[in-house]
């Protein structure tokens, strides 16, 4: 099934500056929403303290609910609705977590009872230390570098037979980056400069098709972060999950368009240059694009409305992802590739 009709030619080429200047903004307004904000919203996961979901018969004014919390001790807590105004469900966060599960919940049920007149019902109770919080963090983010040095390597030796070069390049950077962060440098600042010395040495060996992988998933990963940032929403071991999926997803996408642009260049004329013949790979492949992120928004639109709000932000992050996953892959790597074959 063909969703385009043969020989349709859009020219992406054309536009790419549009792009680039699109990308520019929303990556500077994500870094600026980081700044602003001191980093993510982490979550109980990252950020460490004790969340209670707690349900009710009927809707409670959350003032009342936080006279009760006062009294064991936790005026500072945030409390917010949990799900739909129907279901009377609310969050608090706390950043004690010293007590007892057993124990902190009943002394929530008998303080919120004595403050609202209705026993609440404790839904689930999560407990994390500010210190493995901060170590989840930091394996977290040394997921996601790794990860994009793995896809280096293989978009090298798939695409430009530089399995060896490429291995030892990243390998060494590995290790540099591992031994630093076990003498406690800070992960977000090394990751930060290992990806800038990693696009530069793959720049002097002339990666070009691993640089432009390697940046559009950047992209996603950067932008995906500051949207969550921009709403405030919580920053959690499933949007890091989901961070790890679109970079699978947006790679596969990549890969598809970067076989047809190699297909294309082995057996093209010398006549034929090489804009068009990026515009021609990206257009061959446009319906098989438009198709597979179409049908994947669908399921992931299900997992948003349907799935609960346990799910909601994993669900979020994988729009957004998507979404801009289908976009970096012929707006951002193809013309880096067009770039480097130009060289």
């Amino acid at each position: 099934m063909e969703f385009i009709k043969p020989g349709i030619n859009i020219d992406f080429m054309g536009k790419w500056k549009i792009g680039f200047i699109l990308s520019i903004i929303l990556i500077l307004i994500s870094i600026g929403s980081l700044i602003v904000h001191k980093g993510p919203n982490y979550g109980i996961d990252f950020a460490g303290g004790t969340l209670i979901q707690v349900k009710f018969s009927e809707s409670i004014p959350i003032d009342k609910i936080r006279d009760g919390l006062t009294n064991v001790g936790l005026k500072d807590a945030s409390i917010q609705k949990f799900g739909h105004d129907i279901d009377h469900e609310y969050l608090i966060r706390t950043i004690r977590s010293e007590m007892s599960g057993s124990g902190l919940s009943q002394s929530i049920t008998e303080a919120v009872k004595a403050s609202t007149g209705i026993t609440p019902e404790i839904r689930r109770i999560e407990m994390v230390g500010p210190q493995v919080g901060e170590d989840l963090r930091n394996k977290a983010l040394l997921a996601i570098f790794y990860t994009l040095l793995f896809i280096t390597i293989y978009i090298s030796a798939r695409f430009e037979n530089k399995f060896l070069i490429s291995g030892v390049i990243a390998g060494s950077i590995m290790t540099v980056v591992y031994f630093l962060s076990v003498f406690n440098v800070g992960i977000t600042v090394l990751i930060a400069a290992a990806l800038v010395v990693s696009l530069l040495v793959f720049w002097i060996f002339k990666f070009k098709y691993a640089i432009g992988a390697i940046i559009a998933l950047i992209h996603d990963v950067t932008i995906t972060i500051g949207i969550f940032s921009i709403l405030n929403l919580d920053f959690s071991l499933p949007v890091i999950a989901a961070l790890l999926t679109i970079i699978g997803y947006s790679l596969n996408d990549t890969i598809i368009i970067f076989d047809r642009i190699r297909e294309n260049l082995k057996g093209s004329n010398p006549t034929d240059s090489l804009p068009i013949l990026f515009n021609r790979s990206i257009n061959e492949t446009l319906s098989r694009t438009i198709l597979t992120s179409g049908t994947t928004l669908i399921v992931v639109l299900a997992l948003y409305f349907l799935g609960g709000e346990i799910i909601h932000n994993f669900a979020f992050a994988m729009l957004v992802g998507i979404a801009v996953g289908t976009y970096s892959s012929i707006f951002i790597a193809s013309p880096i590739v067009l770039f480097g074959e130009k060289k």
